[in-house]
């Protein structure tokens, strides 16, 4: 080995930056077609590493962590109790006229049974007692005091 190094100690060397300089394209180059690729070329950096090698390459920004999701003021629970309770109440409401007409509909048809009742009953009113006071067109049939002796019939 060397006698100015010791063999457990790294050889330190001040990194060199060098900035190459890039030639122009002989043909215009095409529009980007990713809608993320800036419209400049990027800067091409170079760095020349303690042990003598040169890496060169394009900077690359950082990842940036994406936001956090902003959550909603009112939870998604307390939004479904809430639906629940109007389409509880719209049913509710549904079923309260639902129940209303029916109930109307019963009391019309009653009323329809009881007046054709009533109309029913006096035509066979009105038949009975005009029957009685006209004689013309029914049979009459005249009881007399009769006498049955010894099973026979002396009318």
């Amino acid at each position: 080995m060397y006698p100015d190094h010791a063999p457990h100690v790294p050889v330190q060397r001040p990194v060199e930056v060098h900035q190459p300089t890039p030639y122009p394209p002989a043909v215009p180059a095409p529009a980007p077609v990713a809608p993320g690729q800036p419209n400049s070329v990027p800067a091409v950096a170079s760095i020349v590493l303690p042990d003598g090698r040169v890496v060169t390459g394009y900077a690359i920004e950082p990842a940036r962590p994406e936001p956090p999701a902003a959550k909603p003021a009112v939870s998604r629970a307390a939004v479904n109790v809430a639906l629940g309770g109007v389409g509880f109440l719209a049913v509710c409401g549904g079923l309260i006229l639902l129940t209303s007409f029916i109930a109307a509909l019963t009391a019309f048809i009653t009323q329809l049974i009881i007046l054709a009742a009533v109309i029913f009953g006096g035509w066979i009113a009105v038949q009975i007692f005009s029957a009685s006071g006209h004689q013309g067109g029914g049979t009459t049939v005249n009881i007399r005091r009769a006498v049955i002796k010894r099973n026979k019939f002396y009318g």
